[in-house]
């Protein structure tokens, strides 16, 4: 049985591996109940582990108190010496199952977390850009680490707390042999105890429900930062940022302490009635012992299991409260788990010639095969609209829907909240499956791209725009991730993007590491490691927007020389007002409002066209000032 790592196959089909369901998304406790049937082995293994181990405190008790009044009291030393070797053998038995206890239960925690984490991946590459549309940065990236951190805690409690339970109601059978009325009161005690503490576990989930969705709101402010810094730093926003940020950080410190204060309480109270508990049981086992209906070795087994009983308890009462975090954490687990990609296959794929012309319906925009063209427009979210188009990817204009809503709300409010949020994503996601499934207005050789399958769309069309990333790994993973390319393949897309210098500056040259996200190397540096990975596809049909704003204009002017001398014969568009590219132009489209208003030669269009002229001239200005 291969447990760890977990295989996990998802939202995928066709998978080498055998899949794994998708979670169970209809409510929180069914995608609970869904995680733990997929480890239930190990757990139950866990558990036995857990009784085993349990095994001293459980019999423990019995043992000395027959010792005391056979071996002591009775003054038998065969009886002493027997009893002594019995607990001997019980103590040996629990300490080397403690050891298998402990490596078992930290296997279903890795499990979980790692399994969760996995799902993250998995989901976030089915969506792909779809997923930022609907749910929000901070809230995916707090279901990879802290909510999967809180699932398996879970796995690690219930497993401890399967154990306590069959401890408890063995304790309870022994005491209930000795004396019923002492066995009654261990019987009944933990789930009066734990029903006296219930109440407190709603304000305490409300409360903890409130910490994490200002803890996810603080993580996508500051994904945001980081992502926008250099942006932030040249308009002078890095202090009204700071502000925002430091004030978010206050309610999320705010939150934790009222949720901690509420946690403490819950505690308190736990190990209050543990007390009351523990104070009765002593009570009434010396009054039985006054009358005469109880030995000295069967009270010293009371003690010994008032003491014990404190353990069981507080371990239902964990349970309960991390029964209600995890709960919390599924929640907003299959707010990104039941996501659909709106995606849907036609019934008979066409396949893409990448060698003919592409045709946007919507601007009008033509890119004819074989030439670079360079798309130019005063407002740069039209050229990167149509960017998006021609690779088919839907336009970034909507507002993600947050687990926030419900946020302070309680009863009557908090439901209608959670109701409008489910509305509001699902018309996001109709108004997805409905732009994704229709005619898509952009012809390939005469061939609608909603008529070929993504992934034929994807390979012969490549969009490299300024939102793409670097992940953490080799230099050598960052330029060719799927380790298609030769060493002489490789360098050359390194040369063509200029981006030697971070070849030079790692001392084990492909093999050294980058930070994730590339932190360890300047805007520039990032931005041409990024046009090198794009390059060295060599798509049919390749589209940069923006690929050198973050470079000096002698780099750039290098940099758009060498793209059109590789990339000669194939279809290029780039997005973009740099004169250093429209001298390398083989044609140029002027969009104005998301229409193409003037095509031609650069040289042609800057003498004839007022309006392309006033945008060029715009730039020619910044010509040579480093960006």
């Amino acid at each position: 049985m291969q447990d760890f790592p977990p295989r996990i196959a998802t939202f995928f089909t066709g998978t080498g591996d055998a899949p794994t369901p998708d979670p169970d998304t209809r409510s929180p406790a069914a995608f609970l109940r869904w995680m733990l049937r997929q480890q239930w082995q190990v757990i139950a293994l866990s558990s036995l582990a857990c009784l085993l181990w349990l095994m001293p405190l459980t019999f423990g008790p019995y043992i000395f108190g027959r010792a005391v009044d056979e071996g002591i009291l009775g003054g038998s030393t065969p009886h002493l010496l027997t009893w002594s070797a019995v607990m001997l053998g019980v103590v040996v038995v629990g300490g080397v199952f403690g050891v298998v206890f402990h490596t078992l239960v930290v296997r279903t925690w890795l499990i979980s977390l790692y399994g969760t984490t996995q799902m993250v991946t998995r989901k976030i590459a089915q969506m792909g850009h779809v997923l930022p549309r609907r749910s929000p940065t901070g809230e995916v990236l707090s279901v990879a680490s802290s909510d999967s951190d809180e699932f398996g805690a879970l796995t690690e409690v219930l497993a401890r707390s399967a154990a306590q339970l069959v401890s408890y109601l063995t304790v309870a059978a022994i005491v209930l042999s000795m004396s019923w009325e002492l066995g009654v009161l261990v019987l009944v005690a933990a789930p009066v105890l734990l029903g006296a503490a219930l109440p407190l576990l709603r304000p305490l989930h409300r409360r903890q429900q409130t910490e994490r969705s200002r803890n996810s709101e603080l993580t996508s402010m500051a994904t945001d930062i980081v992502a926008g810094l250099r942006i932030l730093r040249g308009i002078g926003g890095e202090e009204t940022f700071g502000r925002n940020y430091a004030a978010q950080s206050q309610a999320a410190r705010r939150a934790g302490v009222s949720s901690g204060i509420w946690q403490a309480v819950v505690e308190a109270v736990g190990v209050l009635l543990s007390g009351v508990f523990l104070v009765s049981l002593v009570w009434l086992g010396t009054r039985q012992v006054v009358a005469g209906e109880l030995t000295v070795g069967q009270l010293i087994s009371f003690l010994g299991y008032g003491l014990f009983m404190v353990g069981p308890i507080r371990t239902f009462f964990e349970l309960a409260q991390k029964s209600t975090r995890a709960l919390v954490s599924a929640r907003r687990a299959i707010a990104i788990f039941e996501q659909r990609p709106p995606w849907r296959e036609p019934d008979r794929p066409v396949p893409l010639d990448g060698t003919a012309e592409i045709v946007d319906d919507l601007s009008g925009f033509t890119a004819r095969p074989g030439l670079l063209t360079v798309v130019v427009s005063a407002v740069p979210e039209q050229s990167a609209a149509l960017a998006d188009r021609l690779g088919r990817y839907l336009p970034p204009d909507t507002d993600p829907v947050g687990e926030d809503e419900a946020e302070g709300l309680k009863g009557r409010a908090a439901r209608r909240a959670r109701a409008d949020r489910e509305r509001r994503r699902a018309r996001i996601a109709a108004r997805d499956e409905e732009a994704a499934t229709r005619e898509w207005g952009v012809r390939l050789g005469g061939v609608d791209l909603s008529a070929a399958r993504l992934d034929d769309v994807r390979r012969t069309v490549l969009v490299s725009d300024t939102g793409s990333g670097l992940f953490a790994g080799t230099l050598q993973d960052a330029v060719d991730p799927h380790g298609r390319l030769t060493r002489e393949q490789a360098e050359q897309a390194l040369r063509v993007a200029n981006a030697e210098d971070v070849y030079d500056a790692l001392p084990q040259g492909w093999q050294g590491q980058l930070d994730e996200r590339g932190r360890g190397l300047s805007g520039g540096q990032r931005q041409r490691v990024v046009l090198a990975r794009a390059l060295a596809v060599d798509a049919p049909v390749l589209v940069l927007v923006e690929p050198t704003s973050a470079v000096d204009a002698h780099t750039e002017a290098r940099i758009a020389a060498r793209v059109a001398d590789l990339r000669r014969g194939r279809t290029t568009v780039v997005c973009t007002v740099s004169p250093l590219w429209l001298h390398h132009a083989d044609r140029v489209a002027l969009l104005r409002d998301g229409v193409v208003v003037a095509e031609g030669e650069h040289a042609d269009l800057l003498e004839r066209d007022a309006a392309y002229r006033e945008v060029v001239v715009r730039a020619l200005e910044d010509e040579g000032v480093p960006q």
